[in-house]
């Protein structure tokens, strides 16, 4: 029998790992739906069909000259780079990644942390990592990193309202901050006693969610921080090697597990139609549900790489009019009618 410890330490490990191969290997997914997109052939040289060039660019990272400007803040202008990857890291703890495995009579959960209050730990987590952008955006010392932090801090912190405004609506509807809780609750999804995913309650508050994601992930059209027609490359302009490569690794993460929020909250995480009428062992129908939930997953990150060749950037003062004039009302009406429609039909 595993030890508690032990097993949570073998699943966290499996997990990091997982996150990094995902985050590596979306770079390489990216160039290809680009070119795709675009009638190019992308990648093709490092290995057949360029399938090991993220290999290469991590160890072109690696190999590259470390350089810190002699006017920035060393200390903090390491520290930046660092919080970025740690908070995006730190996000998929409190994802239940499927149900359960029995091994040797005794059930252990694919869930690391299973915290009744998940959804406020992950906009905590989300909150932080704005600091490692504001931080190594002012720590730089220059003038375009920092309109860069700026923009990334007043972007982040405009669409968090309408994200969370967004998430109450939820949270009235399904009576919990567990996300283990709200996967359950959608189990079976369509075909299971009109046990539907959220999605179909709540359509409103998952547009306004996928929108406000895209920016919390600086993803086109609202990578207005790292703008390089007017910011060179806005808050990480002064980086380079390998910090650099963690700022760019904490978008690809960032995306990986924005796509596990939207899955377990409107798309029924684990859960896949018909999955209790398979008549399957409980074993094959988690790994069943881990590989549902991964599919939906994947289908969300080629959703952000799409949009990103397709969608032009917003200039900021629209990309400021959308979260405050339109997203945050938006977010109030989906409440007020979310909860008149529990009100009258006792849901």
């Amino acid at each position: 029998m595993i030890s508690f410890f032990l097993y949570k330490f073998i699943l966290a490990a499996v997990l990091f790992g997982i996150t990094l191969f995902i985050a590596a290997y979306s770079t390489y997914a990216e160039r290809k739906v680009a070119a795709f997109l675009q009638d190019r052939v992308g990648p093709d040289r490092a290995g057949p069909f360029g399938i090991f060039q993220p290999l290469a660019d991590g160890l072109k990272f690696i190999m590259k000259e470390e350089f810190i400007p002699v006017v920035s803040n060393k200390l903090l202008f390491v520290l930046g780079p660092c919080i970025a990857m740690m908070t995006a890291l730190m996000a998929g703890v409190i994802i239940p990644w499927g149900n359960s495995l029995i091994i040797g009579g005794q059930e252990y959960s694919l869930q690391i942390a299973d915290l009744n209050i998940g959804i406020l730990y992950v906009f905590g987590v989300v909150s932080i990592g704005v600091y490692g952008i504001m931080i190594g955006g002012w720590a730089s010392n220059n003038k375009f990193s920092l309109l860069g932090a700026i923009r990334a801090s007043a972007q982040m912190i405009s669409y968090e309202i309408a994200m969370g405004l967004a998430i109450i609506a939820l949270i009235i509807m399904t009576g919990t901050l567990s996300l283990h809780e709200i996967t359950t609750q959608q189990a079976g999804g369509i075909g299971s006693h009109w046990n539907f995913w959220n999605i179909v309650y709540q359509p409103l508050g998952f547009l306004i969610f996928i929108v406000c994601a895209f920016a919390e992930c600086n993803r086109t059209p609202f990578d207005l921080p790292e703008c390089e027609t007017e910011l060179v490359g806005g808050y990480h302009t002064e980086y380079s090697s390998m910090k650099l490569g963690f700022y760019l690794f904490a978008e690809y993460i960032n995306m990986f597990i924005s796509s596990a929020v939207i899955s377990t909250l409107y798309f029924g995480g684990y859960n896949f139609p018909f999955m209790n009428d398979l008549g399957l062992g409980h074993n094959v129908i988690s790994i069943l549900g881990t590989v549902a939930l991964f599919a939906k997953v994947t289908f969300f990150i080629f959703f952000f790489m799409w949009i990103r060749w397709t969608i032009p950037r917003f200039r900021y003062d629209q990309l400021m009019n959308l979260g405050w004039k339109i997203l945050i009302p938006l977010s109030i009406v989906n409440i007020f009618i979310t909860g008149v429609v529990i009100i009258l039909f006792k849901r």
